[in-house]
Formats: C-alpha cells, structure tokens, sequence
C-alpha cells in the first residue's frame, strides 16, 4: 500500500466520508485526510427506531426483550445523510477518496444469497423472525444459556476467549432462537450476517465480512468457527449454521470493494471510491481517540456503553466480551467489555423517577430534566443520599454476562428524591466500570489509561464521577462524533492515503489528556460505597440469591 497522500481534487482537500450507523440513527461525516479536520456532517433519525413492541403498520406484537430494526431505515442514512453531508462541507464528489461505515454489533440480519433481507421478500413481512435484530435484542438468553452449558460439557477451548459466557446479544444465540422460535425462517435465510457487512454489501455489490465482528460476535477464533458435531448438539439441525456465515474475512483498514453505479446515485458519491471493509462503533473509534497503544482503555459512553483496549499478550479475562487477535489493529489482541446499559438508564430515571414538577422546572430555566437533576445530584455529598444501585436495567455484559438480571436500588426512604435516585444511577455505572477495570487487572491486562467518548461525554459531573470512583485520570475524545471519525479514518487507510490505521489515527485522531482528575478526599468516599456495590454485585449476581430471573421468568409467563 502506498503512503503517498491522495491528491486533491477540484481545488479542495482530499477527503473521507465516515458513516456511522447508531441505534436511533445515522451519521455522515466529511474528514480532511491530511489531519483529520471534521469538515460537514448530517444526520438521519431513524422512521422506525427501534421496534420493540409491535412490527410497523399494526404487525405481529412483540414478546418481552426484543428488538428489531428495519433496513430500509439504514438505506436512508445513504440517500439523505451522505449528500447533506457533502453539502455542509462544502466538497465535491471528486474530492472524496474513500468511504468506510461502523455499526452497532451484534446488529445481525436473515437474508438471501443476494443480500436482500427476508423481511423484504413477501409472505415474511409480517414474520417478526425475518427482521434484523438489534444488538440490544435480548429474548435470545436461553439459547446463550444453552451454548455456554455445552461448551462447559464439551470443552470446547474458545469459551475462555470469551469470558466463560456468551451473550444473548451474539449471532449464535439469536440464529438458535429463530430456529427453535420459526424454523421455516431459519431455512429461509441462505445468509446470517452483521449489519455492518451487509450494508458494506450495499455499498459495493459484493458480499464481505470482516474480521472483528466475525471473531467478537460469531465465535471465530484460530481461524474458524465451532464445530458441526458441537452445533448439532445444540439442536440437530443447528449443525449447517455455519455455512450461513462463511466467507473469507477481512482485515480492517482495507479495501472491501469500490462504489457501484447504484450506491453513487444513492449516496451522491462518485462510482468507483473506495470502500473500506466494516467495523463496529465502539471498535473503531479506538482510532478517532488515539486509543491504539497496549493499556489504553476506551470506553464509548452512550445508551450502552462497550470497553476496548489493545493487548500485546493473550489472556483470559472472566466476563468479558472476547479477545480477538487483529480485532482492533493489525498485529494486537483486541479486548472487548461492556454493560448494556447507561444511557438508557439514565432516561429511564428521567421518564419514570422526576415528577411533573421538576419537568415544569426545567422549561422556566430552559434547561432538559437531564441537567436539572445533574445539577441538583452534583450538589450533594458523596453518600449523601444513602443509596446504592445496580446498573442491571439492560442485564449485565460484563462481567457477569446475563441479561436476565435487572436493576436494583437499595437506601430508599421517604425522604428519598429524584436526583438521589439519578445520582445513584450514575454512580451505579461508574462502578460497574471499575469492576470491568479491575477484572482486566487481575487477569494480568492492566488498564494503565482510560479514555472516554460517546454522547455522555457532555455531562461534566457524569465525567467527574467516573475519574472519581477509578481513581485515575480520565482523557476524552476531542470529537463529539468519534465512530464517524474513526471510520473516516479507516477510509483513509483503504484509500491508500497511510500505511495503516495506528499512522491514520496519530494524524486524524484527537484526544484530550487529563480532561478530568480525581478528587482524593471523593476518590476514598467512593471507595467505601464501591464495597457495598461489590457486596450486592456478588449477591445477586452469583448465585447469592435468583430472585431477578423468578422475577422475570414470572413477567415473560404473564
């Protein structure tokens, strides 16, 4: 691969265009490939967001813990994102070099050998199994459950890789759901593929998969998959599943294609750029936050919040979510963690914990409900509430990996009010976090920096807390648009514009050092309240008592 810099084009600088496809929408974003200057970028709310009760138009209802998404909403980020995009930059077709997307993971989807989606073809319109599933799509756990049983009775040496557990989130899991839940599906689907892949498939017209989800999502590791015999012990004719995956991977930062005539039309792009292999949001913005070197923990705070780190060494680290080698940059084993929920509690509070006077509040002050309690909560003390919560709403990923588990707070007087609740909430996550750190350290994978990024980012006490409660600095991503940033970054390398993704990254990336410092008088307080965190933590989270899963298996029977 050259290193020499892509020319510019029609009197302006050469350029990337970055695609990031979230959980409500999807985001362009123009990139200078010489350093990395954010030039334009649009969004597209998704029209469906996330279908979680009912298929669109009256459809099939949905039972508990699913989530679907529709793939015409992701076409849409294409059409409408990308050419505004180029517009707000103010760039020409011409001056664009390349192209790479990242995707929420596991975003997974049935489709035809052609790519198009089951949901798509008529007579499965209304089949709520021929719709992509969400990453945060949940109601696959006893299939989870039942791979990670017969993995510990086999032995099969990849579970280590993965913690001891896999996710409901995962493509074996939600494939073994389809075919326990609608078999006829199953048969139907020639492929079962990523989000991330199919829209590079979109993009090019040529199927590709990438290495990263393959080996985080799909169980891929040493070269293959789980075994025939092992698969059919899960279900007889779960044993071909494989087949609905395989395909050569590829390494991230190259090129999976050029743009076809109909994807230039559709995105307003010159026919024939070049197209970078897909990767995962949080992944990939380990480039935007100079994030690459061994040690250096990511964490992109949003709805969910995932944690990637790079390794010269290979390890097992107990809950997390995989270790891939090359899974973030060529040469490095790649670790993955993360809880499923953050953000999303946080508006849960917001919605169900401030009553109407405070939301009446926050209009006279122009201010959301969201800052009106961060003021209030960053008022009090560390303690000051007498609370403690689990941050369990969305089902712990790390690193207890179960997503029947629900969230917790214990303290609650009637003196109790909503910020306590928010705070506690915060402080809930933050803990979580140091259990993720702190299980890497015991391992023998030290995290020696923390980085965050991610929309969180805007709320300072939040940011606070966290350097807090772990007791270390906190750097942050001097972009509020980091996955988009970091494929932008990847499109350059596929472009040939850097050799590869750590020389993109040192001079399109952006970090800023010591954003937050720790407070020691807050740090040892905190120290105290993340005993009791620990305490209820193992409690219910190992096997002190079940009364989460009877509480939920009761809910699912009504």
């Amino acid at each position: 691969m050259t290193t020499d810099r892509p020319a510019a084009q029609a009197g302006g600088p050469a350029v990337t265009v970055g695609i990031d496809f979230g959980t409500l929408s999807g985001r362009a974003l123009v990139v200078a490939v010489d350093d990395g200057r954010e030039l334009g970028s649009a969004v597209h709310e998704y029209a469906h967001g996330v279908v979680d009760s009912a298929l669109p138009g009256g459809g099939a209802v949905l039972p508990p813990d699913w989530a679907l998404q529709i793939p015409q909403d992701w076409r849409d980020v294409l059409r409408f994102a990308v050419p505004r995009a180029l517009q707000a930059a103010g760039v020409r077709p011409e001056q664009v070099v390349g192209v790479a997307t990242d995707f929420t993971a596991c975003t997974v989807l049935p489709a035809t050998w052609d790519g198009t989606p089951l949901c798509e073809l008529p007579g499965y319109e209304g089949r709520p199994h021929a719709f992509p599933k969400l990453w945060r799509h949940h109601a696959a756990q006893p299939e989870a459950d039942l791979i990670v049983a017969r993995a510990e009775e086999s032995g099969q040496p990849w579970l280590a890789r993965y913690g001891g557990k896999i996710s409901s989130e995962w493509q074996y899991a939600k494939a073994l759901q389809v075919l326990h839940e609608d078999p006829e599906i199953y048969a139907a689907a020639d492929r079962w593929i990523e989000a991330a892949d199919w829209i590079v498939w979109q993009l090019t017209g040529e199927e590709n998969r990438n290495l990263c989800t393959a080996g985080y999502k799909g169980i891929h590791q040493d070269g293959g998959y789980p075994d025939e015999a092992f698969l059919a012990s899960l279900h007889p004719d779960f044993a071909g599943f494989t087949a609905k995956l395989e395909h050569p991977l590829s390494q991230l930062g190259t090129p999976a294609g050029k743009l076809t005539a109909e994807a230039a039309e559709l995105t307003g792009l010159r026919e024939g750029t070049a197209v970078a292999v897909g990767n995962v949001d949080a992944h990939v913005t380990s480039a935007a936050a100079q994030a690459l070197d061994p040690g250096h923990m990511l964490a992109i705070m949003g709805t969910s919040t995932c944690h990637i780190m790079n390794g010269g060494v290979l390890a097992d680290v107990p809950g997390m979510c995989g270790v891939v080698r090359d899974g973030v940059v060529p040469g490095m084993w790649g670790y993955e963690a993360g809880q499923s929920g953050v953000g999303d509690i946080f508006a849960w509070a917001v919605r169900t914990a401030a009553p109407y006077e405070y939301a009446a509040e926050a209009r006279r002050r122009g201010v959301s409900v969201h800052e009106l309690l961060t003021e209030k909560a960053a008022a009090q003390p560390v303690g000051g509430h007498g609370l403690i919560a689990l941050d369990w709403h969305s089902g712990n990923r790390s690193v207890l990996v179960d997503h029947h588990l629900s969230g917790l707070v214990v303290g609650l007087t009637l003196d109790t009010r909503p910020e306590d609740i928010y705070r506690a909430l915060i402080e809930a996550t933050a803990f979580g976090t140091r259990v993720v750190v702190e299980a890497f350290g015991q391992a023998g994978v030290p995290v020696t920096d923390f980085t965050a990024a991610g929309g969180l980012l805007k709320n300072r006490f939040l940011m606070q807390t966290y350097a807090d409660v772990l007791n270390r600095p906190v750097h942050v991503l001097a972009s509020e648009q980091g996955p988009a940033l970091g494929a932008a970054i990847h499109a350059a390398v596929a472009a040939g514009a850097y050799p590869d993704i750590r020389t993109a990254s040192a001079a399109m990336g952006r970090l800023n050092r010591h954003a937050y410092t720790p407070d020691p008088a807050r740090a040892a307080a905190y120290d105290r309240l993340y005993a009791e965190y620990l305490a209820l933590h193992d409690h219910f989270g190992r096997g002190g008592s079940d009364v989460m899963h009877r509480l939920r298996a009761l809910r699912n029977q009504s």
